[in-house]
């Protein structure tokens, strides 16, 4: 392993990578709830209310980790393409 070279990190580009990995996760964690999880995660993002999300294997918890503005920014890059 060369110690000599510098390694770059591409912060935008992890911060979507998470972004894209909770949204998943939250969407099968609702999903086996019974939940439609398009309309809940449409309410949760309009409302801000995180009763819109069960808790079930912390979905709640994860989606609540990222801020509502980053998940619609990347939802807008996404659909912009």
């Amino acid at each position: 392993m060369n110690m000599d070279n510098t390694t770059l990190f591409n912060v935008e580009m992890l911060q979507r990578a998470n972004i894209k990995l909770t949204l998943k996760e939250v969407c099968e964690s609702l999903s086996l709830k019974g939940y439609d999880p398009i309309k809940q995660l449409a309410g949760y993002l309009i409302s801000g209310d995180p009763g819109y999300i069960s808790t079930f294997q912390d979905a709640r918890s994860k989606i609540q980790s990222i801020e509502r503005a980053d998940i619609l920014a990347y939802l807008l890059r996404e659909v912009l393409k």
